[in-house]
């Protein structure tokens, strides 16, 4: 589960003459992960298409130009079907005439109607003025303008021009000015005038008859619109589905058609490469003997082992037979150098390398079907290296326990569980049905910390009623909201710390393995320094920190002593070694632990030094666990106190608080006691108790408050929870930047074999 599917690459040789057949093999295996050619090898060169590919390329263009433009959708596809060449060749064809014609008609349409709709636009300030259109054009003698501005500025510019006659037309701020002069001349007059000059329309007579005209003419082509888009549906619905076989059909023939391009090829040979999962190569082999036969050479070259560079570390040697003249005559694949010491690979005559392209193996994550919706999220940093340790695993352990942690809520999880169930059984989008695994998984953990903490929906029902009925006095654990239990609140500030250094050790654990690659020397200075900082460090602080550490965390105030947590621990030993000089201050044990690691870090690279602090801060990090509970409880508390008020039992840290459920609280004041205990004085009445218009607010507030903190536990908890791990976590040892896996194959959805 931490490491991927081991990896195994294959090469595949042969002559000229079954490559096509050996393609349409290793196709329908959909298994070979194929690497390109590099042309790196002597007499080798890349190979060309099969013929009739760009043939195949061009009508793919075309049929998902017409998919395109039909707006065909998956949910059009229909049964699977055979489609034959024959068929795309045919009905192809008659596919692509009716719909170029009809979209062509459409084209035409919307450019008229775009028109049309242009010339209305610049109707309007006609319409204002409203001067017959050809009353405003055609003159011999008189240059006529129309635009908007204001009419005094514009008949003063005029009066101080050279123009001597001229009359002005005004309505609205729409300004029409005829002047004895020609037109350059009134434009020049103008220019010192607020003036937004128009085009006349080319129609006659009244601007409104025309401008219904128009309108009219507007509504005749949407409708032409509308006949031509109900035909290219009508097209969509009877053609869907051929055109989504054909592309299927199609787009695998051009996907074997261009296979040759990754092959190195001679004249008569072929090679191709690729990576399988090690566990399938003896099916691989055998799948595609029983196919081609002794035809074609299959061998394992090179079993990727894992490596904290992603590299392969261990091989099988093969021998292969071939001709002169740079093709290969036997290998022989050895551990491979240093990354910073390999040179270019060379095939040479008499044996050499047998490998094409990239080292680096595609990464198959190998986690149970549970844990993989995770996945994506941990795609969102990157995919991990075929060498690095998967950390889904660590996510799926982690994050949905520490989500519920700070929701939990009965109520508030069940919603979760579902909004993820709805997600991830309603939906085609294999991101969204991760996000709705997800979900449920949170959901879960949420209730589940609900049920603990005795609430649903903020209210203390199940603390208060199935508990008791259990045999218990209440629920076995509290968000610490309440004075009476106030303790619970440091408690969890303790326990945010303690799932910090724990986060945070595995994060270098993990990183420590992987250094295990360069040597134990390089895995203790580059990782193991980090964790005896973390545990030299925080064991002093719980105990005691020379007197500067909160008594919560240790002592007989401590608590996991009782204060509230009755686990027997009262912190760590001091283990004070000697007294400083001059600061009287003990010198602890566990400091020596911290500064031994410091000294290692130190010595694996000096520029880290710096950031040595991270061991106290990455940890307080951890403290919003803590700060989102009680954060969350408070909010859902405000909406159940708005709604059913609060009256309150005891005085001061021992006073608790108890919502109007049954009876509103100035009754339960009224009464005096409740369970035995005095009720001291009410917090808020409640709005379902002040009558009906307040109740009616009451339930609004309820509704929409108990929505927010649904989704505000989303973006909180949530986000505050994805941080700790891509932020905290993943950075101890997480580099990302693995290749996918990518077989050579196409998984069918509208088609079956011809």
């Amino acid at each position: 589960m931490l490491r991927p599917e081991k990896m195994c690459r294959v090469s595949v040789t042969g002559s000229k003459r079954t490559m096509e057949q050996t393609i349409e093999a290793v196709h329908d295996l959909d298994m070979l992960h194929v690497t390109e050619y590099d042309g790196s090898w002597d007499g080798f060169e890349p190979g060309n298409s099969i013929d009739g590919t760009n043939e195949v390329s061009d009508k793919l263009v075309t049929v998902r130009s017409l998919q395109s433009i039909l707006d065909v959708s998956e949910e059009d596809a229909g049964p699977t079907r055979v489609v034959t060449d024959e068929a795309i060749e045919e009905q192809l064809d008659e596919v692509r005439t009716a719909v170029n014609e009809l979209d062509d008609r459409r084209d035409d349409v919307r450019d008229e109607l775009r028109a049309v709709e242009d010339r209305i636009n610049t109707m309007a300030p006609f319409v204002t003025l409203g001067i017959d259109l050809d009353l405003l054009r055609g003159y011999d003698s008189l240059s006529v303008v129309v635009g908007e501005g204001d009419s005094d500025e514009i008949e003063t510019v005029l009066a101080a021009s050279d123009i001597e006659t001229f009359e002005l037309f005004t309505e609205d701020g729409v300004v029409a000015v005829f002047a004895q002069a020609d037109e350059d001349a009134l434009q020049d007059a103008l220019v010192g005038a607020t003036f937004s000059r128009l085009e006349v329309p080319e129609g006659d007579g009244d601007p409104t008859s025309y401008l219904e005209e128009l309108e009219h003419e507007k509504q005749q082509l949407e409708s032409k619109l509308s006949t031509v888009e109900d035909e290219l549906d009508e097209l969509r619905l009877d053609h869907a589905g051929f055109l989504l076989a054909a592309e299927e059909k199609l787009a695998i023939e051009a996907q074997k058609g261009e296979a040759p391009l990754t092959f190195a090829t001679t004249e008569n040979a072929f090679i191709a490469e690729g990576w399988i999962p090690n566990e399938r190569y003896a099916e691989f082999q055998r799948a595609l003997s029983s196919t081609v036969g002794d035809a074609v050479d299959i061998d394992r070259i090179e079993i990727a082992e894992y490596d904290s560079e992603g590299h392969a570390e261990s091989h099988e040697e093969v021998q292969r037979e071939g001709g002169n003249g740079g093709e290969p005559v036997g290998s022989s694949v050895d551990a491979p150098e240093p990354e910073s010491e390999r040179q270019p690979q060379e095939t040479v005559a008499d044996g050499g390398v047998i490998t094409m392209g990239s080292d680096d193996p595609p990464v198959i994550q190998d986690n149970p079907s549970g844990v993989r919706p995770f996945e994506d999220l941990v795609e969102v940093v990157n995919r991990p290296k075929y060498g690095e340790f998967d950390p889904t695993v660590a996510f799926f352990l982690t994050f949905p326990a520490f989500f519920g942690f700070m929701i939990g809520d009965l109520g508030y999880g069940l919603l979760y569980l579902a909004l993820g169930y709805g997600l991830y059984s309603k939906v085609d989008s294999a991101v969204l049905k991760s996000l709705g695994g997800v979900g449920m998984w949170a959901g879960g953990f949420t209730a589940l910390f609900g049920v603990l903490y005795g609430e649903i929906f903020g209210l203390h029902t199940i603390s208060n009623v199935v508990w008791p009925a259990l045999g218990f006095e209440g629920a076995p654990i509290h968000k610490g909201l309440q004075p009476h239990y106030g303790e619970y609140a440091t408690a969890w500030l303790t326990v945010s710390l303690l799932a910090g250094m724990a986060h945070l050790a595995v994060g270098w654990i993990f990183d420590f393995v992987e250094n295990l690659n360069h040597g134990l020397w390089d895995a203790t200075t580059e990782s193991g320094s980090w964790l005896l900082m973390l545990f030299g460090l925080w064991a002093w602080v719980f105990s005691g920190a020379n007197g500067a550490a909160p008594d919560f965390l240790y002592g007989s105030e401590g608590v996991f002593a009782g204060h509230p947590l009755p686990l027997g621990f009262a912190g760590m030993p001091a283990l004070n070694l000697f007294t400083i000089p001059g600061l009287g201050a003990p010198f602890s044990a566990w400091l020596v632990l911290f500064l031994l690691g410091l000294v290692l870090l130190a010595l694996a690279d000096p520029i880290e030094v710096v950031e040595f602090l991270n061991v106290l801060v990455n940890v307080l990090s951890y403290t919003r666990l803590a700060a989102v509970l009680l954060a969350k409880a408070g909010m859902a508390f405000v909406v159940n106190l708005l709604f059913f008020g609060v009256y309150v039992t005891g005085h001061g840290s021992e006073a608790e608080w108890h919502f109007g459920v049954s009876h509103s609280p100035s009754y339960y004041l009224e009464q005096g006691t409740y369970h035995g205990h005095e009720v001291t004085e009410v917090m808020f009445g409640g709005l379902v108790h002040s009558g009906i218009a307040a109740a009616l607010v009451g339930v609004l507030i309820l509704v929409l408050g108990h929505l927010l903190v649904l989704v505000l536990g989303i973006t909180s908890a949530g986000l505050q929870g994805v941080r700790l791990e891509y932020v905290e976590f993943f950075g101890k040892f997480f580099e990302g930047g693995g290749k996918r896996y990518n077989p050579f194959g196409y998984e069918r959805n509208y088609t079956t074999e011809d």
